[in-house]
This record gives structure tokens, sequence and C-alpha cells, in this order.
């Protein structure tokens, strides 16, 4: 069987952005989504408008984020608009909150745990996705890749405590008290149904390998990351992406790696990588395609 293509750069700019998306060879059609984190306020991690600019407005797209479950300054629309401008988003391309007028059950298919995912209403509006994503550690899923992103970060707000609790509960207080294993699969759950539901050819997928924090964008008191930039990842495979940028922390000559490594081997973070290619979403062996 053919390994899936994972294209890298190790130059972290606008143009190196534009010109690994061209690579992939991806055809984004109709109305193109690009699914980011916003970040919270206080968190500086997240991806930069600057850096995005060229990619989002070369594919005509609409930044499109969702609320999120725990109290902070993106858990109402109002609220949430507001940290959209205060971090520049707004101002390189139209920008929409998925959840803002509710949300919808996508089915799920074979899911482990999952038999539906919460996804916000306006995800039907769009035909193609672009998941253009901050790789960095988690608090709870030990990485954020690709993977999370089109999961944890396309559901609802009560979708993203379906998910944290494994279809048990849709109390908050729950997600921290759930089964760990159980979450990480749900993921994986979480990206069948939104791969199911838009086309897996209508969607791609860049892991953008810098400001490797062990925390998340959601943290807004992250902690200042200890190993050097990476670089830029993408694939059509959301499974092979992820396992690539994992092995790029491994295979680092880098000694700060250690406390990302640790985080996350500590929460089994690579589970949910094993989980998705359980489910068919894609391979973790793949070819690394350098563009430089």
């Amino acid at each position: 069987m053919e390994k899936s293509k994972v294209y890298f750069t190790p130059e972290i700019t606008p143009q190196a952005l534009v010109r690994i998306y061209r690579a992939m060879g991806a055809e984004l059609k109709g109305s193109v989504a690009v699914k980011i984190s916003t970040g919270e306020p206080g968190g500086h991690n997240f991806l930069n408008p600057n850096l995005i600019k060229d990619l989002v407005q070369e594919l005509k797209g609409t930044i499109v984020e969702c609320n999120t479950a725990y109290e902070g300054r993106r858990n109402t629309s109002e609220a949430h608009w507001h940290t959209m401008e205060e971090h520049g988003f707004t101002a390189i391309a139209p920008c929409d909150l998925l959840d803002e007028e509710g949300d919808m059950a996508l089915p799920v298919e074979g899911g482990k745990h999952l038999r539906e995912n919460y996804v916000g209403t306006h995800l039907k509006e769009y035909g193609s996705m672009l998941m253009l994503s901050h790789f960095k550690g988690h608090a709870m899923g030990g990485f954020g890749g690709a993977l999370k992103n089109m999961s944890i970060g396309v559901a609802s707000a009560r979708g993203k405590v379906w998910i944290h609790t494994s279809a048990s509960s849709l109390v908050f207080e729950d997600a921290f008290t759930a089964d760990h294993d159980s979450f990480l699969e749900s993921m994986a759950d979480a990206d069948k149904a939104v791969m199911d539901f838009m086309g897996r050819e209508n969607i791609a997928y860049i892991n953008v390998a810098n400001n490797l924090s062990v925390d998340c964008d959601c943290d807004a008191h992250p902690h200042d990351p200890e190993m050097a930039d990476i670089g830029i990842f993408a694939s059509l495979d959301p499974v092979a992406l992820d396992q690539a940028c994992v092995d790029a922390v491994y295979n680092s000559p880098d000694s700060g790696k250690a406390a990302l490594i640790e985080r996350m081997e500590s929460r089994n973070g690579i589970h949910t990588v094993e989980a998705a290619q359980a489910l068919g979403l894609g391979r973790r062996e793949y070819e690394l395609v350098a563009l430089d």
C-alpha cells in the first residue's frame, strides 16, 4: 500500500505556507472554511494572522471557529467575536463562529464511543475545509494537531463536552473525571464524523510546528516553549500528518524537546493517532517530502 505523503519545510513564512499548500495538490472547492484556533486572550502562541493571511486570501477562505465549553473570553459568541478582532483575524478575512446559531448532530458510523458528534450548524454552508492547525502540547490531549483541531475544534460548545466524556455527559465538570483513553478515542470518532460529512477529498491539513509550548492555545497563561520551531507540515492524510509532527519532535536535536515529549507521553497523546488509524481515517506510515 502506498504511503501517505507529508510535505515539510523548515521555513515558517507566509510564502512557505502558500508553497506547501500548493505542493499538496489539494483542490478545495466551493466556500472554503479555514479552521484555526483563535487563541484564548492572554496566550500568545496561536497562529499569527500575518503568517496565514496570504494563504487564507488565496483560498478566498473564511476563518471558522467554535465557542469554548470552559469559561473565558471565547465561551460566548459576543466575547469570541471580540477576541477574534483583538487577535487580528477579522482584519485579514471573513470570520464565522460555526455554532453561533446552534449546533447539529453528525452521525458517527462505526465509532468506538460516539454515535453522534455535535458541530455548529454553519458547517453545512461550506463545501471544503482547510484544517490549519498550530501543533503544540496540550494539557489533556498530550498534543494538539490536525486530529484535535478537527474534533474538539470543530465541535460546538456542548459537543466538546460530549467528546471529552465519551458521550456519557453534557456537564462540563464531568470532563475532568472521564476515562482518559476513551476521550482520546472519542476525538477520533468525532474526526470520522466531520470527514464523512465534508467528504475526505474536500479537506486538506496543515500543521505549523512553531511556538512549541507544552500548553494549548486555549490556555490563557501557557508555558513558554522550551524547544525551537520545527517548520510547516502538510498532508491530505491527518493521521500521517500528526504522526510526522510527533516524530519530528522526537527526532529533533533540541534538548528542550524533553518537556513536550513528557507532556505527550504522560497523556498518552499518540493514542488519538492510533485510534484514528483504527477507524480508517489515515495511515501512520508516511513518506516525508522536503520542499527545501
